[in-house]
């Protein structure tokens, strides 16, 4: 059947994010890249922690919230994330959430980088499919706005972001959000993302085509040997492969 829709991954599909490139903090004796010394830089002021009581408190938080996201898929927005330790912290007013969401999340465009042939082939496809994103991100608001900086949002016909649906991919209810929103069949639609487990074998069984990109994959062949899910349907190393799957 052929192709008339494309629902994409947003961040190492569409544009790369570089989480290591953020600042080095020491927590519990190890430095590691996080935006923790950030968030304690910008809300000392109302709580009077020290750096290692904040970031142990965060911590903990942190810990809860990838529990239910990594055992049910549960996708926290940020804003819910800074809340729940605004509450720990004596502050249950949005204000310290709010200021805590905005921080963190301009430091992490920071790190967001652009592939400049993208557009060009995002407006390819676009006359020959309809074109969704389908992707995990706490913070609809960031992921629209990196979209748009890169000059893709234009091109979409539909933007699903799991912080609005609530879960996140491998999850069915994701994938389903994306084809109504297309219009389109599971079996005349390809999914493209760079992760096996959320991209690969959360639309596989659902019908849909699977793309597995594989620019930012340190060594495939190594990463899927260690994959015991349902294999991609089609592998490529750049998003300009994918016109010639348009058949």
């Amino acid at each position: 059947m052929p192709v008339r829709a494309v629902s994409l991954d947003l961040f190492d599909t569409l544009v790369d994010i570089h989480m290591d490139r953020l600042p080095l903090v020491e927590i519990a004796g190890r430095r590691i890249p996080s935006t923790y010394g950030l968030l304690h830089g910008a809300s000392v002021h109302r709580h009077g922690l020290d750096f290692e009581s904040f970031a142990a408190t965060l911590g903990a938080v942190d810990r809860e919230l990838r529990d239910a996201m990594q055992r049910r898929h549960v996708e926290v927005a940020t804003l819910e994330r800074f809340r729940e330790l605004g509450r720990r912290l004596g502050h249950a007013d949005d204000a310290l959430a709010r200021i805590l969401t905005e921080t963190h999340m301009a430091e992490l465009e920071k790190h967001v980088t652009y592939l400049s042939h993208h557009a060009e082939v995002l407006k390819r496809l676009r006359g020959r499919a309809r074109l969704a994103v389908c992707s995990n991100f706490s913070h609809t608001e960031t992921a629209r706005a990196v979209l748009e900086r890169a000059g893709l949002l234009p091109l979409f016909d539909a933007v699903v972001i799991s912080m609005d649906l609530g879960v996140r991919k491998p999850r069915p209810e994701i994938f389903r959000a994306a084809l109504e929103s297309l219009g389109a069949a599971p079996e005349e639609t390809l999914h493209v993302g760079d992760d096996l487990e959320a991209d690969v074998a959360g639309a596989a069984p659902l019908g849909l085509r699977t793309v597995w990109l594989t620019r930012r994959v340190a060594d495939p062949a190594k990463r899927l040997a260690g994959y015991a899910g349902p294999k991609p349907a089609h592998t490529i190393a750049d998003l300009a492969e994918l016109e010639s799957l348009l058949t």
